[in-house]
């Protein structure tokens, strides 16, 4: 969303940019709404009532009040799940005054009754209308299920007005055809890394851990947890000789503290360059996610250099589309086989370094964010011409 908003300043468009997580920043074409309290108080009533996205109607009238100020011709939505937003005002808003809306999703939970994603769940309710939600308790504080009300409530707002959906992957827009969105326009535009910082680089990474002779095999995560794959590298890592070393950014201090000798623990790095040091030095990133849409950390390992093995996991695959065809490396690796035989994954891990020589990306530009923000502002123009089909 910034690094549209910049690109749009750039080529002096009129933009503003609504948020309400991060740090405050001093512009005037950038806003930070809600507060602490409002945010937790969300996520209460989120989890108490199983409503997510039904609360912070104080932030979100600022919202409108602002709207109201504005006057835009594209109100741009990313994602709404975030405990700052009351969707049931801010899209009766957008009805009335017909606003065209771009609305960009980054999971499933625009058209379920609670969840962001379900294939690990093996749930299809809401291709008809969800109901006792087979995922409801896995926050401990959710105690009743009213998913079947989110989903009815969700599908009267989002229908009946001028809105274009953008899937960053073709496995997520599949999904969205089936669900009660699939009349509106939806384009598929891949999500873009930054080529300027994530490229091969030179680093005192391994000397600095003193693993200079380990084969390092990658993790990377904003937040750890088991739809993540983090309980996949602690088995994994009972499975490796001492040639090997297991790297995982985006741990928490208290997880660093338990891990076993075969594994290093970095909480985050100082910043993006620092992160692109650390896939440049490892031999192999991998990306046991069992939920996602697209993820971009799969990009930043392979502008990076380095290979990447993955599961067979929404949007996580689509990476063959950027690899060199005549690659003929196995760097998708079924879950099932997983589940059946853990010691594959080693396998996989092994033919990918022994033929590290063979892994290509096709064409590294495809992996740059400006490919996405061009075809965003394409979109836009197209909006505001009515072109769009």
């Amino acid at each position: 969303m910034t690094e549209i908003h910049k690109e749009l300043i750039k080529r002096e468009y009129e933009s503003y940019v609504i948020y309400s997580n991060g740090a405050k920043v001093n512009n005037d074409n950038i806003l930070k709404i809600g507060s602490k309290l409002s945010y937790y108080f969300h996520i209460l009533y989120s989890h108490f009532f199983c409503k997510q996205g039904f609360a912070s109607s104080s932030s979100t009238k600022r919202i409108i009040r602002e709207l109201d100020r504005i006057k835009p011709d594209i109100v741009h939505l990313h994602n709404l799940h975030g405990n700052f937003i009351n969707i049931e005002l801010l899209f009766n808003y957008l009805k009335i005054k017909n606003i065209k809306t771009l609305w960009t999703f980054h999971d499933c939970w625009a058209f379920t009754g609670k969840c962001v994603h379900f294939e690990n769940a093996k749930c299809f309710k809401w291709k008809y209308g969800c109901n006792n939600c087979p995922i409801l308790f896995d926050s401990p504080t959710a105690y009743v299920d009213k998913t079947n009300w989110c989903y009815k409530r969700k599908k009267n707002l989002f229908e009946n007005m001028d809105l274009t959906i953008v899937s960053p992957s073709k496995w997520l827009s599949n999904y969205i055809k089936e669900s009660f969105l699939k009349d509106y326009k939806l384009y598929v535009i891949n999500n873009g890394i930054d080529l300027d910082i994530f490229k091969r680089s030179e680093s005192n990474f391994r000397d600095k851990y003193n693993i200079k002779n380990k084969k390092i095999i990658l993790g990377v995560a904003s937040s750890w947890s088991k739809r993540k794959g983090i309980y996949d590298f602690f088995t994994l890592s009972k499975i490796l000789d001492d040639s090997y070393i297991i790297v995982l950014v985006g741990l928490s201090k208290k997880v660093i503290k338990s891990l076993p000798n075969n594994i290093i623990g970095i909480t985050r790095t100082e910043n993006q360059q620092q992160l692109a040091n650390i896939y440049s030095s490892a031999d192999i990133f991998f990306n046991p996610t069992y939920e996602d849409t697209y993820p971009t950390v799969n990009l930043e390992a392979l502008a990076c250099g380095t290979p990447v093995l993955t599961y067979d996991t929404g949007g996580s695959p689509e990476i063959k589309n950027l690899i060199d065809k005549t690659n003929k490396i196995e760097y998708v690796l079924p879950k099932q086989l997983v589940k059946t035989d853990f010691t594959i994954v080693k396998k996989y891990i092994d033919n990918i370094l022994d033929n590290k020589q063979f892994f290509k990306v096709k064409n590294v530009n495809l992996l740059d964010k400006q490919n996405m923000i061009k075809k965003y502002i394409e979109l836009y123009n197209k909006l505001q011409t009515k072109e769009v089909n």
